[in-house]
């Protein structure tokens, strides 16, 4: 694109935008300065260009995949011994079939023996090698090694047996040993974190891995100038084919761009310059869908939205434990007011008029919708009904909040419009909440030490079972993930009986808990959140799963 025609575009931004525009502008600038100064190969057919609004990607090593741009970048230059699909089913991956003891403290995985790792300088004769059980266990024995210091080793750590928690049996088989049966162990090793490494790469690059990353995957690294441009190229010798066996991916290369923000992303977008946005900026919400979070009918020609279940429950925490200062003389200790706030707040509202209908309610539980254990029909969950707010309030002894005292809810910038709202239709049934904004680090280290009576907050799945939810809860787990500080009994024996049943039977264990926590009402869950996925028409074979994970092995530009 023409210089002319980048400030052409500056300027329409300027105009739609109005109160964000400097911030626009000066964005799409360093855009068109590194465009002008790089080769970005925007006529290779073959090339799928996105942009990671965060502004840069912190390693491409899976030992610290915590963000989702790192787990994108891992997905496409590492495997993991099984995956998740977009139907939230454990596929095969590296490993092509596994199996589980009687006791549920033995997993053995079957590798399949065709893998190899991408062709680097730290073999001898610059040729990957074929990846065995020991490159498993490696990377996993790595992963919970606290020289590693991986932000991922709490997904193995108290789990795994103390000793030979991972032992290659033969070349192409690896076995866990647990300490207690857990049956979502299949669903944690589809996380990054699982990916398999190399052993010689980390022992040549050491704490410079995450710079110069190897793995099986379908792209290998092939420049990195880091905070402007990343590319990743195919990797000639991947072992995954299609279903007429030919060789994945399609693609030749993934072009990255970091211009961290939003706004000129979606611009960058409708431009043509990248192939695929996550997500839409606020300042576009209204101008591109309707109220019902659709299209709007001049975009529906030049945009293809995807709309997915996304594993999020968007929700406000409320400590319960009032032997705990921030909750000693709080109305939030009181179960009949937390049930009252949950009644008090029209949840349909806040869907319709401040995310263009574009998530679903949250009203039937803390479990988002897209988990097996997701009940649609669940009657334990909280519609919106003033009346009966007023009556469990009576029912407290605080008759239209009176002699109730207030509590702070404390949330980041960006949520204040939410917030406010609840806040105000509390005050509508008596209930006195005060709104206070907080840096959103500040906020969790709050939360993590039990100092927030109430607070904005969101629970993304990191693996696809319903646990990763109800360990929220479980009282001897610490905050986090349990921030509200919950206890009971019931609920923590249902959980340790669920970790070694069948899956349909865990499934219904996992409804019972959660309408369980949700009669004690520990949490306000405000909405399911959806996936939003903006491509090009001319975009083929582009997918993800629940967890927002893309998968681009498939992708092809028409």
């Amino acid at each position: 694109m023409l210089l002319s025609v980048k400030i052409k575009v500056i300027q329409l931004i300027c105009r739609v935008l109005s109160l964000r525009c400097l911030q626009v502008f000066c964005g799409l600038a360093l855009w068109v300065c590194c465009a002008a100064c790089g080769d970005r190969r925007g006529d290779d057919r073959n090339t799928f260009h996105l942009n990671y609004s965060a502004g840069t990607v912190e390693s491409i090593d899976p030992a610290f995949a915590r963000n989702l741009y790192n787990m994108w970048t891992d997905h496409m230059v590492y495997n993991t011994l099984v995956e998740t699909n977009e139907n939230l089913e454990v596929v095969p991956s590296l490993a092509y079939r596994w199996e589980v003891s009687d006791d549920g403290l033995h997993y053995r995985f079957y590798l399949r023996p065709d893998v190899f790792f991408q062709n680097s300088e730290v073999f001898p004769d610059g040729r990957g090698r074929r990846m065995t059980a020991q490159d498993v266990v490696y990377s996993f024995e790595r992963l919970i090694d606290p020289a590693t210091a991986s932000t991922g080793a709490w997904i193995f750590n108290g789990r795994v047996a103390e000793k030979n928690a991972f032992v290659a049996l033969d070349d192409t088989t690896v076995q866990i040993n647990l300490t207690a049966p857990f049956r979502p162990l299949p669903e944690i090793l589809t996380m990054p974190y699982c990916s398999v490494v190399a052993r010689e790469a980390v022992e040549r690059w050491g704490k410079e891995f995450g710079q110069h990353p190897l793995g099986t995957g379908p792209f290998y690294l092939h420049y990195w100038d880091e905070g402007n441009t990343m590319v990743l190229k195919r990797n000639p010798n991947y072992w995954e084919k299609d279903e007429h066996g030919r060789r994945l991916p399609y693609l030749q290369a993934v072009q990255i761009g970091f211009v961290d923000s939003k706004a000129t992303e979606f611009f960058l977008f409708l431009q043509g310059e990248i192939d695929f946005v996550n997500n839409i900026d606020g300042s576009f919400k209204d101008l591109v869908l309707t109220k019902n979070g659709e299209l709007k009918k001049e975009y529906q020609h030049r945009i293809v939205l995807t709309k997915r279940p996304y594993l999020n429950t968007e929700y406000i925490g409320l400590l319960t434990d009032t032997t705990l200062p921030a909750a000693a003389n709080a109305p939030t200790g009181n179960r009949l007011v937390r049930q009252a706030i949950n009644y008090a707040i029209d949840r349909e509202k806040i869907v319709r008029y401040f995310k263009n209908g574009a998530v679903t309610p949250a009203l039937q539980g803390f479990i988002p919708k897209g988990m097996p254990a997701y009940d649609s029909a669940a009657g334990y969950g909280y519609p919106y009904n003033p009346q009966r707010a007023l009556e469990l309030l009576a029912r407290a002894g605080h008759p239209k909040g009176e002699g109730l005292g207030s509590f702070t809810i404390l949330t980041p910038d960006n949520w204040a419009d939410i917030v406010n709202f609840v806040a105000t239709q509390l005050r509508d049934v008596g209930i006195q909440a005060r709104v206070e904004i907080i840096q959103a680090n500040i906020l969790r280290q709050q939360m993590s030490k039990s100092e927030a009576t109430a607070f904005r907050g969101q629970w993304i799945a990191d693996y696809p079972d319903a646990e990763t939810f109800l360990a929220f809860f479980n009282s001897r787990f610490p905050a986090p993930p349990n921030y509200t500080r919950f206890r009971n009994a019931t609920f923590d024996s249902l959980y340790d009986a669920s970790m070694n049943q069948p899956d349909s039977i865990r499934q219904r264990m996992y409804r019972q808990m959660d309408s369980l926590v949700t009669s004690y009402a520990p949490v306000i869950p405000l909405f399911y959140d959806r996936m939003l996925h903006f491509t090009q028409p001319g975009i083929m074979g582009f997918s993800a799963n629940p967890m927002n994970l893309i998968d681009l092995k498939k992708v092809r530009k028409l």
